[in-house]
């Protein structure tokens, strides 16, 4: 009589080639998460220094602006001054602020990683059914 083959060892050898993979694929996913990571600091940092820099030097120039407006105008219609200043800083602060809700609707933290995520989630559902 013939001994039938073990049915446990090629199982056990594609377990473990299986695990091994889903392994790799882990480690890849994470290493891009890590570069992402890194990306997305030096994407805040660097918004962060220019940012700065736009609002120093937005200062400096309204300084500069206020002091020729009302240099200009103030022997004439002092309140005509100070009403174009306030609506100047006004028109500037309304421009700001939507460009800032602009950049915050469109910011995508770790766009890559989700996206990768995402793909592996589909291959997977289309290995599985």
């Amino acid at each position: 009589m013939e001994t039938p083959p073990e049915s446990g060892l090629p199982l056990a050898g594609a377990s473990r080639r299986v695990m091994q993979r889903a392994l790799v694929i882990c480690e890849n996913r994470l290493e891009l998460l890590l570069v992402e990571l890194q990306e997305e600091r030096e994407r805040i940092l660097r918004f962060f220094w220019q940012s700065l820099a736009a609002v120093v030097f937005g200062l400096l120039a309204g300084i500069a602006l206020t002091a020729a407006i009302a240099v200009t105008l103030w022997e004439r219609r002092p309140v005509v001054a100070l009403l174009i200043l306030a609506a100047l800083y006004a028109a500037a602060a309304v421009f700001f602020c939507g460009r800032l809700r602009r950049m915050q609707r469109d910011w995508q933290t770790l766009a890559g990683t989700l996206d990768q995520l995402k793909k592996d989630r589909e291959c997977l559902g289309k290995k599985l059914n």
